[in-house]
């Protein structure tokens, strides 16, 4: 019988150390996970997941990068009909960036939740399941209905609000013009804030946020005593929070608008920890700190007063015999 030669021997081994290393690789990586990024827009369709440009959309290319280094399998979709419990099983969280009343085919044309398929969403999340919300998931499931954006938009609903409003933990007022604001950091040990403790200055499209639930952890605050615009004449109010609905968990962040904002290395550090946590992967102190950090968490800004009727022109003046 032929011995087997050194170089086969060798070979083997080296095979084995590299089998070996990419087990560990993948042990310290984590379970893969599989999450479902939902873009649908029946209201206003953001640039950054617009497909004007052909799939895929440019937060769709930056959560692929952030999936490969993290054992997440990101799964892609504008179809709201396929929201049922089966189809929801597959994935362990999902990540909404969505706008209108997804239960209207509405800007994008996209097809509709059912209403169960609304409840679908619903029971997935209080199951035990993650939902991850980034910037306009807050403008999705309005109180009253989207198309109504009079004084009822600046008020507090409380228990009224739309349940995807309470599951979520906020909903969207309105935003002014972009620019460089504030982030107040309420707690730097949540996973991905550890580096942020002194909180950072970004250029965005910063939402102002109503009727949030009291069991809120507060994550970011807005600072808003330099920030122009009547949208923002409020005390400091919640940006970025956790919070369980049943058993499952709830991650939002304001920030996201921008496409230089996706590629940031404070939202993708921002992010990341929230994805991780919402997926339960890392653990994090979720207790209800709302009124603590944000005191002034329940008054919104002023409804606007209704622009002033523009002058009729004044009458032409007979010429002069």
């Amino acid at each position: 019988m032929k011995r087997p030669s050194r170089f086969s021997l060798s070979a083997a081994l080296t095979f084995a150390l590299a089998m070996a290393a990419l087990l560990r690789m993948a042990e310290a990586a984590g379970p893969m996970r599989k999450i479902l990024f939902f873009t649908k827009s029946s209201g206003f369709e953001h640039d950054v997941i617009s497909y004007k440009q052909g799939p895929p959309s440019f937060a769709e290319k930056a959560l692929s990068e952030l999936g490969a280094k993290h054992n997440w399998t990101i799964e892609f979709s504008k179809d709201g009909s396929l929201f049922s419990p089966a189809y929801l099983r597959q994935f362990d969280a999902l990540f909404f960036y969505t706008t209108g009343d997804l239960t209207s085919p509405g800007t994008d044309k996209q097809p509709p939740m059912t209403s169960a398929g609304k409840q679908a969403l619903l029971d997935y999340v209080a199951s035990g399941k993650g939902f991850i919300g980034s910037h306009s998931a807050s403008d999705t499931f309005h109180t009253l209905n989207e198309a109504k954006k009079g004084p009822d938009r600046y008020r507090n609903f409380g228990a009224a609000a739309d349940p995807y409003v309470r599951m979520l933990g906020g909903e969207f007022i309105k935003h002014g013009a972009q620019q460089k604001a504030r982030m107040r950091c309420a707690d730097p040990k949540f996973p991905g804030l550890e580096k942020y403790a002194a909180g950072f200055d970004l250029h965005e499209e910063w939402y102002s946020l109503k009727d949030f639930s009291e069991d809120l952890h507060v994550i970011l605050v807005q600072e808003t005593e330099a920030m122009k615009g009547i949208e923002y004449q409020r005390p400091a109010f919640p940006a970025t929070w956790a919070r369980m609905h049943g058993k499952g968990r709830v991650f939002y962040t304001s920030m996201g608008h921008r496409e230089d904002v996706w590629i940031n290395p404070i939202f993708q550090d921002v992010l990341v920890g929230g994805i991780g946590w919402a997926l339960g992967d890392v653990k994090a102190d979720v207790t209800p700190n709302l009124s603590t950090v944000a005191p002034g968490w329940n008054t919104n800004p002023p409804f606007p007063p209704p622009a002033a009727p523009k002058p009729e022109s004044a009458a032409a003046t007979p010429a002069t015999p």
